[in-house]
């Protein structure tokens, strides 16, 4: 069933949990990421990026999320992730998307806020979903390169929440896009801050990578939706590359498939239950 943001992240923020926000490419990673949520039995948000976009799938992606959510048995979420505009997002509401992001974090703080309730006011209007962000997200994704020390403003968090009436905020807090090299290093500190500030629901960018025992103090401190992209990517691939000898047009899409529904079944494990999942 499609739903909206706001709608499963009720259901993190009651059962202190989070739900998983995987980018999609194909329709074969999409139909792995949703075997993983019903095997799971837990909401799962299906990210259109900005590579998709520029590779223009936007559309073919948004009608198959679409068609999939239909017969889903778990609440299924359309979202747009790091859009780059007020008109970007506008064009998601056309196409039926249920959560939309508009990331103005690398812009000027009054920037950022104006641009962001434009969005507000237009999405929440035809009854979409929003996810702000502050802090803008270092590292790489989808061709996007930001290299900045990353650490959200506790103060800008005030102000921003205090003016954009968003129904998510992701936050920078060490965390990066891409995979990390060596152990991240969060500051728990500022997210804790953060969340005394009486946030929306916040949100975890870059968790591809990210230790299982900090994803589960981030959610313990108030996150409740983290982000993976480029670790599903990884085992899609390691699963075409394990097959490719074969020559076998279908066994490396199953084996691809099977090895990113495992990846996405543990991250949804681990947001749900703040364990890893047993062994086969």
């Amino acid at each position: 069933m499609l739903t909206t943001l706001t709608e499963v992240l009720k259901t993190a923020e009651a059962s202190g949990s989070a739900i998983p926000a995987f980018n999609i490419d194909n329709i074969e990673g999409t139909e792995a990421i949703m075997e993983a949520a019903e095997a799971e039995h837990w909401p799962v948000i299906l990210t259109v990026g900005q590579g998709a976009i520029q590779a223009g799938q936007l559309k073919h992606l948004a009608r198959l999320v679409q068609d999939i959510a239909a017969g889903s048995t778990v609440p299924v979420v359309l979202h747009l992730d790091h859009g780059i505009s007020y008109e970007q997002t506008v064009q998601c509401l056309r196409l039926g998307f249920t959560s939309v992001m508009y990331d103005g974090s690398h812009h000027p703080f009054a920037e950022n806020v104006e641009e962001s309730r434009m969005v507000v006011r237009s999405a929440h209007a035809v009854g979409v979903s929003v996810e702000c962000e502050l802090g803008a997200i270092s590292g790489v994704e989808d061709g996007i390169f930001h290299k900045t020390v990353n650490l959200v403003d506790v103060d800008e968090v005030r102000r921003f929440v205090a003016q954009v009436n968003c129904d998510a905020l992701a936050v920078g807090i060490g965390n990066a896009h891409g995979m990390y090299q060596g152990t991240p290093k969060f500051d728990f500190n500022r997210l804790e801050a953060c969340r005394q500030l009486h946030t929306p629901p916040l949100v975890l960018h870059g968790g591809s990578g990210t230790p299982d025992d900090m994803i589960r103090k981030a959610i313990q401190l108030g996150i409740r939706k983290v982000n993976v992209a480029t670790e599903l990517r990884m085992a899609f691939m390691d699963g075409l590359e394990a097959t490719v000898g074969s020559r076998d047009f279908y066994a490396m899409y199953r084996q691809a498939k099977a090895g990113m529904t495992a990846v996405a079944r543990q991250k949804i494990h681990l947001m749900r239950n703040g364990e890893s999942l047993p062994p086969d």
